[in-house]
This record gives structure tokens, C-alpha cells and sequence, in this order.
């Protein structure tokens, strides 16, 4: 038990993927903010340590380490490093993703398909793969996977970033009824359209559009659930449309 003066999280080691920026970013600072020790994971080390150094100014302890998820090698050094630095993995957010470009699914090219899916999908897949046998040996953990309403709704113009959304529900809901059994709980956050300074939504109003410190305060809200539940979908939307 932890004492009331204690973090909520304190003690924890939190795995965030695509930390560099927006909502990654968002949400390595809200779970440091609750004592995590936070590892910031994506490919480039620049906006990873301005991450790391924004969360170092406000006390937050995080650690940087470079990782690429389409890239299964990359991944599988990822787990073993975390598994040396810290022995242990409390909760897993895989956030990276990309967009695709806009038009036609049979005007994409199989090249952007490809890099859509296996970033979106292929990736989560590998981060589960190298953290989850970390949480069953604890028997204990949180994956949270982050969606997208695309992942639930038709998006024109966008089939193969919504294809990846799809996949990666119906992956949250399946690896969930496979890890209840050790204690470990996965979610899936299927949030409308964000507003960063990297994603802009055309013909959207970007006051009424939800913030990445939306989505953060989901996955507070998840990782600090009492242990007799666990909230396996959180959709999420902005309270005016944009």
C-alpha cells in the first residue's frame, strides 16, 4: 500500500512509444506527474530529450531510448534494455502511429500501405510481444493501445490508416481476454480528431478539436483504476464538433 503522501504511480516503470511529440509526449508528462519513472521510446533522440528535459524541469524522472517498432530487432533491444535498467515494466502505452496521404485506397501505393500498417498495427503487435512476457512474470501490468475513431467509423479517403485502427481494436480486445488471466489489463483509447502541432486536420476548427492532454488524462485515468476493474474501450470526443 502506498501512503497518502506517496504518487499514485510511484515506484512504477511506464513504456511509452512516439514520446517525442503531441501525445506521446502529453502522456510521459501526466505519468510522470504521478510519480512514474517514464521511458520515452521513438526514433528520433532530438525530440525525445526535449520531451525528457520539459518533464526533468518539473521533477519527473525519465529515461531515453531510441526505438524504431516496424523494426522487430529494435523492439526486442528496447525490452531487454528496460528489463537491465529497471527489472521490471509496469505499463506499456503503445502510442506510435502515422497517417497515410490522402486519396483513393487504390491510388495509395503498397509502399505507404505498407509503412501505415506496420507502424499502426505490425508495431504494437511487436511491443506487446517484447513487454507482456515481462508483466506475466509480475503478474501484474496495463497496456494501453491509442486508436482512433477512424477505428471504429468509416473514413473515406483514409482506408489504410483506418484499416490499421480496426486491426488494432480488434487486437486491444483479443490480447485483453488473453493476459486477464495474469493480472495484466489492456485498453484501447479511440480518440477524435487531436489537435498538435504535427497532425492538422483540414476544415477543422482547432479550438473545439480535443488536446493531447485529453487523451493523457484517459490513460491517468486507466493506469490509476482500483485492481477489481478495468476499462477495456475509452472513446473519446470533443464536447463541441469541430
Amino acid at each position: 500500500m502506498k501512503s497518502a503522501s506517496q504518487p499514485a504511480l510511484a515506484g512504477q516503470v511506464a513504456v511509452i512509444t512516439g514520446a517525442g511529440r503531441g501525445i506521446g509526449a502529453a502522456i510521459a508528462a501526466t505519468l510522470a506527474s504521478l510519480g512514474a519513472r517514464v521511458v520515452l521510446c521513438g526514433r528520433t533522440r532530438e525530440a525525445l530529450a526535449a520531451t525528457s528535459a520539459a518533464i526533468h524541469n518539473q521533477g519527473g524522472e525519465t529515461a531515453v531510448m531510441e526505438c524504431d517498432v516496424t523494426d522487430l530487432r529494435s523492439v526486442e533491444s528496447l525490452a531487454e534494455r528496460v528489463e537491465r535498467t529497471f527489472g521490471r515494466v509496469d505499463i506499456l502505452v503503445n502510442n506510435a502511429g502515422i497517417g497515410a496521404p490522402g486519396g483513393p485506397l487504390h491510388q495509395l501505393s503498397p509502399d505507404a500501405w505498407d509503412r501505415v500498417l506496420n507502424t499502426n498495427l505490425r508495431g504494437v503487435y511487436y511491443c506487446i510481444r517484447g513487454f507482456a512476457p515481462l508483466m506475466i512474470r509480475a503478474r501484474s501490468g496495463h497496456i494501453i493501445n491509442i486508436s482512433s475513431l477512424a477505428g471504429k467509423n468509416v473514413l473515406p479517403n483514409g482506408a489504410a490508416y483506418s484499416a490499421s485502427k480496426w486491426g488494432l481494436n480488434g487486437l486491444s480486445y483479443s490480447v485483453a481476454e488473453e493476459l486477464r488471466a495474469h493480472n495484466i489489463r489492456v485498453s484501447v483509447i479511440c480518440p477524435g480528431s487531436v489537435h498538435t502541432d504535427f497532425s492538422p486536420h483540414t476544415g477543422k476548427n482547432s479550438e473545439k478539436m480535443l488536446r493531447p492532454d485529453d487523451v493523457a488524462h484517459a490513460v491517468a485515468m486507466i493506469v490509476t483504476q482500483a485492481p477489481q476493474s478495468f476499462a477495456s474501450e475509452v472513446v473519446l470526443r470533443p464536447t463541441q464538433k469541430p
